[in-house]
């Protein structure tokens, strides 16, 4: 392992703070470079480069500066803040990818992480238990973009053999940064206003169920992918990946056995919409079958977690 060089573009996330912790665990933090378009100072261990992942020559300069061998491709524009700024997102979400891929088929480096979504799923996409295949019509530019993606990504693969792998992540839950814009971003806010204020208004209605994952589970996952053998990988698009499902509702529940007092309003704005195209739970047997794919977390342990975690981290 110590012979790999990882670059983590978009490290100052919410995924790329907990990734590149992790990775750096594992490698060492001299072997993980950081990089995003601002220092967030979250690093102080490891190697940091100022990055517009747009910038395909800057890019490679830091790839043959640092000897990266791996990359793994985080930064992009989520689905709400996409649709106030299509156009940018689209251009950020694909060229940004290409740049990487480009790199690979050149031979630079030898393999990517690419994040996919559910959000490549749209209102024809059957809700329950989505499969692996099925009708793909995504309603946002992040999904569009994001399918999109996952094409390009096994045309990569197929054409130039381009080690390229990638999860279609549901939403993700974690209490060690802010949540970047996302349709599924209430399921981390409700846990700061419970400790806050014990109050929380939803932009959700109650009964709006999706699919979600503790970030812990949501990292392992991501790096178990990249370390399963290349023959395994069955997929060069995206693999499913489920966690639990749950709504407002549901996890409002779960919190009031901890804050009996908590209580929660619902005032839905244009994320419903988005909401409501995407799946309500997901089936993600290719990922078991293929490397041994498993979730940890359940909806009370998951609860539990993070309002332990974000108590510590508050000082309530």
């Amino acid at each position: 392992m110590s012979t790999e060089k990882i670059l983590i573009i978009g490290a100052g996330g919410q995924i790329g703070i907990e990734l590149t912790a992790k990775l750096s665990e594992m490698y060492g933090s001299s072997n993980v470079v950081a990089s995003d378009l601002k220092n967030t100072k979250a690093f102080p261990n490891n190697p940091f480069e100022t990055l517009d992942a747009l910038d395909g020559k800057a890019l490679f300069d830091i790839v043959r500066k640092h000897g990266i061998t791996h990359v793994y491709h985080l930064a992009a524009m989520l689905s709400a803040t996409g649709e106030q700024h299509p156009m940018f997102a689209w251009k950020l979400n694909m060229e940004s990818l290409f740049n990487v891929l480009d790199l690979a088929k050149e031979k630079h480096i030898s393999k990517i992480y690419w994040p996919s979504s559910i959000a490549v799923f749209g209102p024809t996409t059957p809700m329950q238990n989505t499969p692996q295949y099925t009708v793909m019509e995504p309603s946002t530019i992040y999904g569009i973009s994001k399918q999109a993606g996952e094409r390009w990504c096994e045309w990569y693969f197929k054409k130039f053999n381009v080690d390229v792998r990638s999860l279609r992540y549901p939403g993700l839950i974690g209490w060690k940064s802010a949540p970047g814009g996302g349709t599924t971003d209430y399921a981390v806010h409700i846990f700061h206003e419970a400790l806050k204020s014990g109050k929380y208004e939803c932009f959700l209605s109650e009964n709006t169920a999706l699919p979600m994952m503790h970030m812990e589970d949501a990292i392992r996952a991501t790096i178990e992918i990249m370390h399963a053998p290349a023959e395994n990988i069955k997929i060069r698009g995206s693999y499913n990946l489920a966690g639990i499902s749950f709504s407002p509702k549901d996890i409002t529940a779960e919190i009031k056995k901890h804050i009996p007092d908590f209580s929660i309003s619902y005032k839905p704005d244009f994320r419903q919409g988005i909401a409501d195209s995407w799946p309500k739970s997901i089936n993600d047997s290719e990922a078991k079958k293929d490397w041994g794919w498993h979730e940890h977390y359940d909806l009370p342990k998951l609860v539990e977690n993070m309002l332990v975690n974000l108590k510590e981290k508050v000082g309530v």
